[in-house]
């Protein structure tokens, strides 16, 4: 018999610390390796930094366009996980699996070949093209397991496992640590690959974590199973599966073309300023994970309390959850706001001009990380009920309609120049808090019930595990 499952009952406080704790440690490791790779790039000076700064948006570009599909497999493993059946639970993993392991590999392959235009496309300094080509192609190479790990996460994160992906995490992000010096800088026999040092030492854990990820879901002793009979596509599921996590791919390809953009317009005040916007960038990232590991919790909270009927406590989480994410958000900014200058001297320690500008940038962000905070909160119940469509429009109202073309009039079309993207991003962050607020209050996102419209899991997947000699 199922032992209960208790983020369906007792404290929803103690429920959301259980999951975010985990899940935010895990995500700030995970941030970790871009933050290493920056912090070693660095010691080779601003057209380093550069180069894999104006990489970063376009692999998360990438990996957005794939990664709705996790998503929905998530939200239907919290969901079903909170009705008791185990067996789609199962089902679901290995489609979620398959589907996203096939989606991977054309985008690797895609993105490889693309590398070169896409620089060339946005103009970046030929000092810094045959640097940031490298570091892609490489990224591009390893990408299939970055989606595969990531797939691991999300199913974890689904039955509310999310130590295991943690512990994962941080062995591969300490190995990281020793690789990024020795393939960048070199030793010994091994040479000195310069910036794709550090995009082969990323790979190359990754590569590691997704092995290991891989060989729990086999052997099934995590509360769910990978049955390799099972790999086989489910088309009607499949359908499913991509209309749910296709306006999450939107939301998160729309949030990294976003990136781009902003990267574009920045490439074109020249070389510093676009190292001091990678600088502030990684920071902005790494500041809000507590947002986003509240956010994931809400949204496995929210999924595993709908799929259990329990519609006033999933709304308890979701109003707990946005309180704590400002308060949290907005103490972590005053502290960035006080240390930008030391935090951007840790990234590019002697250039005083990027230090500056960076630090800058920083401040100019950091008063507004509160609503962030409340955004990210929101935006886990909106995909955690299953409205994924919601979150979609609300990400293309934030960066299409806010941000972006602020930053461009701003910097463009007054003396404010490249200050004026910084400022466009405070804007953005308190007009999309209180957009997402306003559409939240108006309680749609209860009505929708994802494992009814979803029928046919359960009997297929029943199928599945009879065939295989297991419990129908």
């Amino acid at each position: 018999m199922e032992r209960t499952n208790k983020l369906t009952e007792g404290s929803v406080l103690r429920s959301l610390i259980i999951l975010s704790v985990p899940i935010i440690l895990a995500n700030l490791l995970q941030t970790a390796y871009n933050l290493i790779d920056t912090f070693w790039v660095g010691r080779l000076g601003n057209v380093a930094v550069a180069a894999v700064s104006v990489s970063f948006p376009i692999i998360f570009l990438f990996i957005s366009l794939g990664g709705g599909l996790a998503v929905a497999g998530s939200i239907l493993v919290a969901q079903y996980k909170g009705k008791g059946n185990k067996v789609a639970v199962d089902h679901l993993v290995s489609q979620t699996l398959l589907l996203v392991s096939v989606v991977s590999l054309l985008l690797s392959i895609l993105g490889y070949f693309v590398s070169p235009f896409v620089m060339h496309f946005m103009g970046v300094d030929k000092n810094v093209f045959a640097s940031a080509v490298s570091y892609l192609k490489i990224s591009f190479i390893g990408m299939v397991f970055v989606f595969t790990y990531m797939v691991f996460q999300s199913l974890m994160r689904g039955v509310g496992d999310v130590k295991t992906p943690m512990y994962i995490v941080l062995g591969t992000v300490i190995l990281n640590l020793l690789l990024d010096p020795l393939f960048i800088f070199g030793y010994g026999v091994i040479p000195a690959f310069g910036v794709a040092g550090a995009a082969l030492a990323t790979v190359g854990t990754q590569a590691l974590a997704t092995v290991i990820g891989i060989t729990l879901l086999i052997r099934g002793k995590r509360q769910v199973q990978l049955h390799l009979n099972d790999l086989k596509f489910d088309f009607p599921l499949i359908k499913k599966m991509a209309k749910l996590g296709f306006p999450a791919s939107i939301e998160r390809s729309t949030r990294a073309l976003g990136l781009t953009m902003m990267v574009f317009l920045t490439a074109t005040f020249g070389t510093l300023t676009l190292a001091a916007y990678g600088i502030g960038i990684r920071i902005l990232s790494f500041i809000i994970i507590p947002a986003i590991g509240l956010s994931m919790a809400t949204s496995t909270l929210v999924g595993q309390n709908i799929g259990a009927g329990k519609i006033k406590r999933a709304e308890r989480v979701v109003k707990l959850s946005t309180i704590i994410g400002f308060i949290a958000l907005t103490v972590i900014g005053i502290i960035a706001f006080i240390f930008a200058r030391q935090i951007s001297t840790l990234f590019i320690p002697g250039q005083l001009a990027t230090i500056k500008a960076s630090a800058l940038f920083i401040k100019i962000m950091a008063l507004s990380f509160g609503f962030v905070g409340v955004q990210q909160a929101l935006n886990g119940a909106f995909r955690g009920s299953g409205n994924t469509i919601i979150s979609m429009v609300l990400a293309l109202i934030s960066l299409w309609v806010l941000r972006f073309p602020i930053a461009y009039i701003l910097s463009i079309h007054t003396k404010l120049s490249q200050v004026g993207i910084w400022v466009a991003f405070p804007i953005a962050n308190v007009l999309g808090a209180l957009i997402t607020l306003i559409w939240f209050s108006r309680g749609t996102w209860k009505h929708k019930r994802i494992t009814e419209e979803i029928e046919m899991t359960d009997e297929t997947a029943k199928e599945v595990v009879i065939e295989e000699g297991g419990l129908g």
